[in-house]
């Protein structure tokens, strides 16, 4: 829609300052020549807009000029408040001011988008955790954030899982991710991931290091989350499942010759994957590998002997 791309060309000139007309059009999306047409536009509209000629040149805006968000469509509006989230907020150190930005925000708006926005904050409330989650302590999360904005070197006593388990790190921290509820910090040199709730001392150095231009946080954080799964799931399993259930990692479903549902899921390993398919009882069936076919037999035999034997558990 034309008038929301007008809105979106005012609000990038007024967040990046200049831009050509070829960064604008792979910005939106459009033809270059679509954003002559909409610059024409904005300058018969009374927008101080500006065109440098050279090599060094594009569109601006006058120095000092500043638009109120009354390009906002309903639905951005509610999606703006549907996405504060008070709680990470508050751990980085951020509450009051995300409060703050959310209030001005919000008397910017015109009167009826208010509206959207308050029906949608008192309707929409996010809390990412999970139900059985322990709250994580994580004290040094203010400063590694003050670290992450100032390009700040940190010097770190970091607890793993393998031994030994307490360890010195220096790290050059990059950015940090809020995954399920427990906050990540990703450093360089590597860069490599790091657990901030297993910080258990840190010390901010003099000095500061220069960030990779070319880093992209999303980016990395993707590849991350692929080559954990690739690495997390290096087995298989084939099961044959109940009518009507479905598995989130089944590939290659077919229907056997008994008119069964099989199906090959990748697992963790057979001790991780016995608990994972002892809670899904007769909805399914292994078949493959034997040693947990076996296993998921063996665990069987021990719980109906349990608990058809009275005189297994001392019973009279």
């Amino acid at each position: 829609m034309k008038s929301s791309r007008l809105v979106s060309i005012l609000l990038l000139l007024q967040t990046r300052g200049r831009m050509t007309a070829a960064q604008l059009a792979q910005e939106l999306e459009v033809s270059v020549r679509t954003v002559y047409r909409d610059v024409e536009a904005l300058s018969a509209a009374g927008v101080p807009l500006y065109a440098d000629a050279g090599h060094a040149g594009g569109y601006r805006l006058l120095d000092g000029y500043r638009t109120r968000l009354t390009g906002l469509t309903a639905d951005e509006a509610e999606a703006l408040f549907l996405a504060g989230v008070p709680g990470p907020a508050a751990e980085l150190g951020l509450g009051s001011v995300l409060a703050a930005a959310q209030l001005k925000v919000r008397a910017a708006l015109p009167v009826e988008l208010r509206a959207h926005a308050d029906r949608i904050s008192g309707r929409f409330h996010l809390d990412a955790p999970g139900w059985y989650a322990e709250a994580e302590e994580t004290p040094y999360l203010p400063a590694v954030a003050d670290a992450v904005w100032n390009n700040r070197v940190l010097n770190i006593v970091y607890r793993r899982w393998r031994a030994p388990t307490d360890v010195e790190r220096r790290l050059e921290p990059y950015g940090l991710v809020l995954k399920a509820g427990r906050w990540y910090v990703v450093a360089g040199p590597g860069p490599r991931t790091f657990r901030v709730d297993q910080i258990l001392q840190l010390t901010v150095t003099e000095g500061e290091f220069t960030r990779p231009g070319d880093f992209d946080l999303a980016a990395y954080w993707a590849a991350h989350q692929r080559d954990f799964h690739e690495r997390l799931y290096r087995a298989e399993a084939v099961v044959r499942l109940a009518p009507g259930v479905t598995l989130a990692r089944a590939a290659d479903v077919r229907t056997d010759e008994d008119g069964g549902t099989v199906a090959t899921v990748p697992i963790e390993s057979v001790d991780h994957a016995l608990g994972e398919f002892l809670r899904m009882g007769t909805d399914i069936e292994v078949l493959q590998p034997p040693e947990l076919r076996e296993r998921l037999a063996r665990t069987a035999a021990e719980l109906a002997e349990m608990y058809g034997n009275p005189s297994a558990r001392g019973g009279h």
